[in-house]
């Protein structure tokens, strides 16, 4: 996976002017867009076309401080349309027009080309296993809702609270199949979003395909599959977050899986009084890489 990632970063250099096709880099590298995708997002710390475009203005920035060409020219080499698509596109990374680069000669935030290298410190023990599941459902309370990547999450932390005592007994109740216990899903998350995109966010419990969803609760269907899943155990979220970062940090780029589109799931198996502590099961749908 880190040498499909720093070919990926290679492709964008030399195709930096053109439409990037990431299905058909995907393929040509041996992977699918989804894990591709979500690989580079994880590593990377920001989306792939996020990285695109800023390596685009990047090299830009140069043509415009020359002041060699007129700026119609620059935005056109550069896969822009108009001076005010290239303009907008411009500040977004720079934080300044165009014009006023060129008059001042900044501000500019350069964006250095990645390289993606594999660090083995060993600070993170994977606990994992495999199961294969045939077709299930998700059922209980959905919302949507930013994604946060440290700390608590405010929103699925409101979300959560605001279900009566009686519900969350009654959600545990109605459970049948694995992953067992009352379960937090994030599902219809792009693949490269950053912090802040919105996704579904389920507090609720597995039941087989053929039992029947109550009609107050929200249902998310579960194609067959293989998971790993990873056994977390330490401070609450802390351990579980660095457990979800090494995922793609340290396991799938050492290991011959990688990721296939559905949700992600967490198993609360045991906590402190106060939640402080807990151990959990991250549950992440696979394929053979």
């Amino acid at each position: 996976m880190i040498s499909a990632l720093n070919k990926l970063v290679d492709l964008v250099e030399e195709h930096l002017t053109e439409e990037l096709d990431v299905p058909a880099l995907a393929g040509a590298l041996g992977t699918t867009e989804y894990h591709l995708r979500r690989m580079f997002s994880s590593l990377a710390g920001m989306p792939l076309s996020e990285y695109v475009r800023r390596r685009r203005m990047t090299v830009a920035a140069a043509d415009v401080v020359r002041g060699e060409d007129d700026l119609l020219s620059i935005a056109v080499r550069h896969g822009y349309g108009s001076t005010e698509a290239f303009g907008r596109a411009f500040r977004a990374v720079h934080g300044a027009a165009p014009r006023d680069v060129r008059r001042d000669g900044g501000p500019l935030r350069t964006q250095p080309q990645l390289r993606f290298r594999l660090t083995v410190e060993g600070s993170t023990p994977m606990d994992t296993r495999f199961a294969d599941r045939s077709a299930f459902r998700l059922i209980g309370h959905a919302t949507r809702v930013p994604l946060i990547h440290e700390g608590v999450n405010p929103h699925i932390q409101q979300h959560i609270t605001a279900l009566p005592q009686q519900e969350h007994a009654r959600l545990k109740a109605l459970g049948d199949t694995d992953p067992a216990g009352l379960l937090q899903v994030c599902d219809d998350l792009a693949p490269d979003s950053p912090e802040g995109t919105e996704l579904t966010y389920l507090h609720g419990v597995a039941v087989t395909q053929d039992t029947p969803a109550p009609d107050d609760l929200d249902a998310i269907e579960v194609p067959a599959g293989r998971w790993a899943v990873f056994r977390s155990t330490g401070p609450y979220p802390g351990t579980l977050q660095s457990t979800w970062a090494a995922t793609a940090s340290e396991w799938f780029p050492s290991n011959p899986w990688r990721l296939r589109p559905g949700p992600s799931i967490v198993a609360v198996l045991d906590r402190a009084a106060d939640f402080s502590t807990a151990t959990c099961e991250l549950w992440l749908p696979v394929e053979p890489a």
